[in-house]
């Protein structure tokens, strides 16, 4: 994508290759604006008053226990949706400009850089061996892009369609159909094992709750009795989904070094970034298809909007036989998350690029513009709302809770967290300071 489209511009034709589409940049932007701080905001305001719309608004804001889909499971897949979109219109241009060559150098260079980002966020080499997070969000990101540049670069439209294909039928395959070790792979099985095993220090250390995560501790007993236990299973099933009975889960606990998020397994593990190449690939389609200059834009928000139906009817369908599990990020869910996510981008394209509404969204753009940033910032900072709290924490957030009503010192640091984000990006786009990669 070329330099940043300035507010109130109009665009004579808003999908061209060598434009940026504000509506992009704004969708990225109310993406992130869960992420640094509207959820908690969101938290505190339910804290405060505890009604039926606020409890509902707040698990919405929570990701789904296991199988299902909240709001806060759209965050994600949306932003990797985002992604494919953009490297539509950055790598043609750079395929046009300057060659095939060049754009392939662009995509190593971009992915190696978002997935050493990825570790540095998750603590890079703040704690020792084995404690470092070596797939994570930023580290999936990476992946998704690669991989769905590479084949951007060397396939045509319609391949690409079969591949996408392919990976979503291919991942629920093996998914179903390889046989897997009859264990379940969490803490209050294993301890359920280890007592029947009469191992009693490995039950009881994994039934403390607050005991150690055993895959970040060198040599620890635990790990290797849990992996005794899981080695001593010979039976073998297939079709299994659940948390830690799934081929993804016990994949991640025997090949994936370092620590895993979720104890034994990690839920951007190897296996389940095969799909999640597939939701880059979705967004990629929806990309093609605001660049394509034979169609009128009415036709592409019509476009966006039944095919984002027609995809989070097929996932609830398929979720009848392949649940709809982020953690996991199985096919059926990926079709529902692109099916929201195609839709969410027809509604913003029509509204900010079409019909030039764009006042509105000048702070997400704000934040979209420099997505990965903030998202680093917030990592350093521990969260804005930790910065809030310097200026109404302590004896000022008492007052507010004793004086104004219980639980208002929470929404103030979170209200003044999120506007001290929004400073943050807004300081940023008027110096044009950006972070490329």
């Amino acid at each position: 994508m070329t330099s940043l489209t300035q507010p109130g511009t109009t665009p004579a034709a808003p999908a061209t290759a060598g434009q940026r589409l504000m509506s992009v940049d704004a969708l990225r932007g109310f993406d992130m604006f869960w992420i640094i701080g509207a959820d908690s905001l969101v938290a505190a305001l339910n804290r405060m008053s505890h009604t039926p719309v606020t409890s509902f608004l707040a698990s919405q804001l929570e990701h789904a226990d296991w199988e299902g889909f909240h709001f806060y499971d759209l965050i994600f897949p949306l932003f990797v949706f985002i992604v494919g979109v953009s490297l539509v219109f950055s790598l043609t241009r750079t395929i046009e400009g300057v060659g095939r060559a060049e754009a392939l150098k662009r995509i190593f260079r971009r992915g190696i850089l978002l997935f050493l980002l990825g570790i540095f966020y998750s603590g890079g080499f703040s704690s020792p061996w084995p404690d470092m997070r070596l797939m994570g969000v930023l580290n999936r990101i990476a992946l998704a892009y690669f991989f769905a540049g590479l084949l951007f670069c060397f396939f045509r439209p319609r391949a690409l369609v079969g591949i996408c294909a392919g990976l979503l039928v291919g991942y629920c395959a093996l998914m179903s159909f390889v046989p897997i070790r009859d264990i379940q792979l969490t803490r209050s099985n294993i301890a359920r094992l280890a007592e029947q095993a009469g191992d009693g220090e490995t039950a009881a250390y994994f039934a403390e709750r607050n005991s150690p995560n055993p895959s970040t501790v060198k040599n620890s007993p635990a790990w290797a009795a849990a992996q005794k236990l899981f080695s001593a299973t010979t039976n073998r099933v297939t079709g299994k989904f659940g948390k830690g009975y799934n081929l993804s889960d016990h994949i991640d606990f025997q090949y994936l070094p370092g620590k895993k998020y979720d104890t034994f397994f990690d839920p951007e593990g190897f296996l389940s970034t095969i799909p999640a190449v597939a939701t880059c690939l979705l967004g990629v389609f929806a990309g093609l298809l605001l660049k394509n200059q034979t169609l009128d834009d009415r036709r592409k928000v019509f476009c966006l909007i039944i095919f984002g139906l027609a995809g989070v009817v097929a996932g609830w369908l398929w979720n009848f036989q392949f649940p709809v599990i982020k953690k996991i990020w199985t096919s059926s869910y990926v079709l529902v998350a692109g099916g929201y996510s195609a839709i969410l981008l027809g509604a913003f394209y029509w509204v900010i690029d079409v019909w030039q509404k764009r006042a509105w969204c000048q702070p997400l753009v704000w934040i979209g513009m420099n997505s990965i940033t903030i998202y680093l910032t917030k990592n350093i900072l521990g969260g804005f709302g930790r910065v809030g709290a310097r200026f109404v924490g302590g004896d000022i957030k008492s007052f507010f809770d004793a004086r104004v009503a219980s639980g208002f010192g929470e929404l103030a640091i979170s209200i003044i967290g999120l506007l001290l984000a929004f400073w943050f990006v807004r300081f940023l786009y008027q110096k044009k300071i950006f972070l490329r990669l």
